[in-house]
């Protein structure tokens, strides 16, 4: 079962990373605006990544433990340093460079936030009241202070600007406050106060966030602006059918009308050279990747273990979901990159570190 388990975890992932680099290749073949240097990139880290992943697979797990708060707090840091020493890229001013490597502390910040909410959910038990749910301690331990170290880094990346990892960094708070046991009515009623809050947000929001909200709700509002996107992602997927046109020949993809194809929109790229069939197959594999994930964190009994393996599943999953639910038009545009496939240093990197922690919950779980 153990080998089974692990098996089902390295096929799927080798599958996922190979549809990638073959995307990214046809995305950057004989293109002036995405050069091939993505495409080899991504190829070393690629290599470089099963290997780290093979031997983070034999790091007991339990020693992120004493990691979290440390690497929280080297997150925030960063997250602050960028507004003072990070550079504009693409618009938003995400990217630092220390010692000559450019990287997004906001992509770190992800696995940082759910191994400090592991580690605080461990050490404080939820305090749930039957006589009085609302009662004072069960606010301040079950969501007060977790929020708190949820909403400090949730605001500098909202800032800079990054709304989809915002959104990324609430949903871990729900799905790790669920995993620790919090009562869900408690949790009802924090999300209802969220969702009252909207409003205050969509003012805080810059001019082209909201138009790829309203754009969401019809693209052809603004078909060579906001919208245009959506749309030729839209076309592109359409075209490629059951088969799909076949690798380098997607002409939505060769000609340049999918913007971004390379990082937030790669699946685009997928569906129209490899068709219903060929999208189908990629989507299958995350599905055994976050299934199998699942399983090795329910038999996992350590707590801080049980909900760090719970909060990376969930991260994972829900960057397939939305990212997939964007260039189907199904989801808001909020730059979320699709893992292992998207081109991009740091969210690669992250993904190695988080995969390597599940798979160290496959090989070690008999241990308790």
């Amino acid at each position: 079962m153990l080998s089974d388990l692990k098996k089902a975890m390295w096929v799927s992932l080798m599958i996922i990373i190979v549809s990638g680099l073959l995307a990214l290749f046809s995305a950057s073949f004989q293109n002036s605006r995405v050069t091939q240097e993505v495409f080899y990139n991504q190829l070393v880290f690629s290599i470089l990544g099963v290997v780290a992943i093979f031997f983070l697979g034999r790091v007991d797990h339990r020693r992120y433990y004493d990691l979290a708060y440390i690497a929280y707090g080297i997150n925030v840091f960063l997250l602050v340093a960028i507004f003072l020493f990070g550079y504009y890229a693409l618009g938003a001013k995400r990217w630092i460079e220390i010692f000559g490597f450019n990287f997004q502390p906001s992509e770190f910040m992800k696995l940082s936030l759910i191994l400090a909410l592991a580690r605080y959910y461990t050490d404080h038990k939820p305090k749930v009241s039957f006589y009085n749910p609302w009662s004072r301690p069960a606010i301040v331990s079950d969501f007060f202070i977790p929020f708190a170290m949820t909403a400090a880094p949730a605001i500098l990346i909202f800032k800079q600007p990054d709304l989809g990892t915002a959104i990324l960094l609430v949903g871990i708070f729900f799905v790790m406050a669920f995993a620790a046991g919090v009562s869900t009515k408690h949790l009802g009623g924090f999300l209802g106060v969220c969702l009252l809050a909207m409003p205050i947000l969509w003012h805080m929001m810059k001019p082209y966030q909201k138009d790829r909200l309203l754009v969401f709700l019809n693209p052809n509002v603004d078909p060579l602006g906001a919208g245009y996107t959506i749309i030729q992602s839209k076309i592109a997927i359409g075209s490629g059918q059951i088969f799909g046109k076949g690798w380098l020949s997607g002409t939505q993809n060769q000609l340049n009308f999918l913007p971004e194809r390379h990082t937030d929109f790669i699946f685009s790229v997928i569906g129209e050279e490899w068709g219903f069939v060929g999208s189908v197959i990629v989507v299958v594999c995350f599905y055994l990747l976050i299934l199998s994930g699942l399983r090795a964190v329910e038999q996992t009994k350590e707590k801080f273990s049980h909900l760090a393996g719970a909060g990376i599943v969930a991260i994972f999953a829900l960057q397939v979901i939305i990212n997939i639910g964007m260039v189907l038009g199904l989801c808001p545009i909020v730059g979320i990159t699709l893992p292992f496939v998207s081109y991009g240093r740091s969210s690669f990197l992250v993904c190695i570190l988080m995969f390597g922690f599940l798979l160290s919950l496959a090989r070690q779980r008999k241990m308790f």
